[in-house]
């Protein structure tokens, strides 16, 4: 392990909870913060009841506190991530009280999931600290960290938090530039947009176009990246690919008309009961649980998971 760190994470929701757990199960004292009381109080419990479900020794939820003033969690903390809702103004002001409060040798990390580093940082002092740690949910099962530095962080600071990262069992990945969606999400949803696309023109329905993910190129993407693939089949072949069905994939920058009406409408998914499919209680909680036993026996054995 890593020499014991005092770790501040800002925000003990449904990220900053899991990133707060594995730091302490790796033996780090962690200070939450969070406006909320009720989130605070519920903190230790859901850390709790992770450690439980996941088998693991209870007790590292103990090395974690929570506080509901900022300058009191972020004292004396060496790294600090912020784990608030993806709302740049939000974020801007948080960085601004952090470059304040927190120690002057401290990282201040965001964990957004798509906004550049640049636009949180932009006109606030000590830049060279600033870093994003995308983190992926749940953080205490998807082992990814995405780190992105921009021209101002010091390659010191992004080199000790991949550091960090990799000592409490994670696989942190540099991101060399600071653009929107970094690596994943942009992967992720230029996928999602052609999915969406399928659905708005008829082609097959959503529960075909998940079966079809699911069943055929999902089942390698544990083991097998794109571009591992493309070098598999060729880059022959897949030019040839390309040369075909490239045009006819969509490419509009703005976000679908189907998913617009689909929000105008109310139909907001699982939290409303309908999106692009239809979700009792029942299906939800079964979807839930299936994904937590996944990632749980990938966890625990990578090579037991079927590629197909």
């Amino acid at each position: 392990m890593a020499e014991r760190a005092t770790i501040a994470i800002v925000g003990a929701g449904l990220m900053g909870h899991g990133i707060a757990q594995v730091f302490a199960v790796a033996g780090h004292d962690l200070r939450v913060y969070d406006a909320h009381e009720g989130a605070l109080r519920s903190l230790k419990a859901r850390i709790a009841r992770n450690l439980a479900d996941l088998g693991q020794p209870g007790g590292a939820e103990e090395r974690v506190s929570g506080y509901s003033d900022l300058g009191a969690a972020v004292a004396g903390a060496s790294v600090i991530i912020e784990a608030a809702p993806e709302k740049l103004e939000l974020k801007r002001r948080l960085f601004a009280d952090l470059v304040r409060l927190a120690d002057p040798g401290a990282s201040i990390a965001s964990n957004t999931s798509v906004i550049p580093i640049g636009a949180i940082a932009e006109g606030l002092p000590t830049q060279e600290r600033i870093l994003g740690t995308h983190w992926w949910n749940p953080p205490f099962l998807v082992p990814l960290v995405e780190v992105v530095g921009t021209p101002s962080t010091s390659g010191d600071v992004v080199t000790s938090m991949i550091a960090l990262l990799e000592s409490v069992g994670k696989t942190p990945v540099h991101v060399k530039r600071d653009v929107a969606g970094f690596v994943g999400n942009r992967l992720q949803h230029a996928l999602w947009r052609e999915a969406i696309a399928i659905v708005a023109e008829g082609i097959a329905d959503a529960e075909t176009v998940d079966t079809v993910v699911k069943s055929s190129f999902g089942r390698r993407l544990a083991v097998l990246g794109p571009l591992e693939n493309a070098d598999l089949v060729g880059t022959d072949l897949t030019l040839d690919i390309h040369n075909v069905v490239l045009r006819e994939l969509e490419r509009s920058p703005e976000p679908s008309p189907y998913l617009r009406a689909l929000v105008a409408d109310g139909k907001l998914g699982m939290k409303s009961g309908t999106g692009f499919r239809s979700w009792t209680p029942e299906k939800e909680a079964e979807l839930r649980s299936r994904v937590f036993g996944h990632l749980k026996a990938m966890a625990v054995d990578p090579a037991s998971v079927e590629t197909g």
